[in-house]
């Protein structure tokens, strides 16, 4: 049986805090993210493997699907390169993380009308508001995970390696485009980031007090696995064309003025993308994306609603 606290008393005012919720959205974070942080790395090697840009360099042509294109990096690079880059990616959630939970939560509540309910559509702008202004601040730590990712593909065409690890990647970064470079591609991640929370936050919320509401359902893990589930669904849904955008910006070359050299912007990219490979690119990577983002979004939110119950906080 829980046990039932005083809204007022300090314990409770403790566990509920802006502090003790932001550690715990990042502390569920980083789980989701260990769990499924391979189908991401996949997911970028399949945007990634057949841009039309890259075989003007004399580059292989590739169409592998995901099952193959993970067997093949865990074959050639090792079952650890399955995880390259998790370290700046724990980094982003300690940053992007906790902030879209806080930053929701406060515009939920500035939007709840007289009856304490906020509408699909008010929520939503909450969503994309809280979205785009976390990742908005942890855009740097993004451009390192994707160029982490990458740089197995680059050693097997046969390129030197250029970093060994998170800090040399962030040197490098640094050396070619000064500390404005670290939000190349910052645009369309600020986009994905904002409907992916649109899809993540607005949809579990929503979908959270639908359950709740109309089937009666307590607030226990089997209506925290429904909601979430919606969640990663409508997140991979909204969220993959912005993302395979971000991750081909973040990964072209850099020239000397530190400038991108296969595309001049969002829109280049868009539109290259779009008249060499076919509108269905903007949905590479789709199926590894909704893999990753459904058992994210499940592991996420049980481990954060649980953990606040556990401490005696309110849940989401």
């Amino acid at each position: 049986m829980p046990v039932l606290r005083n809204a007022d008393s300090p314990a409770s005012k403790a566990t509920d805090s802006i502090a003790a919720r932001y550690g715990v959205a990042v502390i569920a974070s980083w789980a989701a993210e260990t769990a499924t942080y391979p189908f991401d790395l996949t997911k970028t090697r399949l945007q990634i493997q057949s841009e039309v840009a890259a075989a003007k360099h004399g580059y292989k042509m590739e169409n592998h699907g995901m099952i193959k294109t993970a067997v093949g990096i865990a074959k050639q690079e090792g079952i650890l390169k399955l995880w390259s880059g998790l370290m700046p990616m724990f980094q982003r959630h300690a940053i992007y993380s906790g902030s879209r939970l806080i930053l929701y939560e406060h515009f939920r509540n500035a939007f709840k009308d007289a009856n304490g309910k906020v509408s699909l559509g008010a929520a939503s702008i909450g969503g994309l508001a809280a979205g785009s202004l976390a990742q908005l601040i942890a855009s740097p730590t993004d451009l390192v995970k994707v160029q982490m990712q990458a740089e197995g593909r680059r050693v097997l065409q046969g390129k030197p390696p250029r970093f060994a690890n998170c800090r040399q990647a962030y040197a490098m970064l640094y050396a070619e485009s000064g500390i404005m470079g670290f939000w190349r591609g910052a645009v369309p991640n600020v986009q994905r980031a904002a409907l992916v929370n649109m899809g993540d936050l607005v949809a579990y919320d929503y979908s959270k007090q639908f359950l709740i509401r109309e089937f009666g359902m307590a607030d226990t893990a089997g209506l925290h696995a429904a909601a979430a589930f919606a969640a990663g669904f409508v997140a991979a849904v909204v969220g993959t064309p912005a993302d395979v955008l971000k991750t081909r910006l973040m990964n072209q070359p850099v020239g000397s003025d530190g400038r991108g050299t296969l595309y001049r912007g969002m829109i280049d990219c868009l539109q290259q993308s779009v008249k060499n490979e076919g509108i269905l690119s903007l949905y590479k990577g789709f199926l590894p994306l909704w893999m990753r983002l459904g058992p994210w979004a499940l592991i996420n939110w049980i481990a954060f609603e649980n953990i606040m119950l556990a401490i005696g906080g309110h849940t989401f």
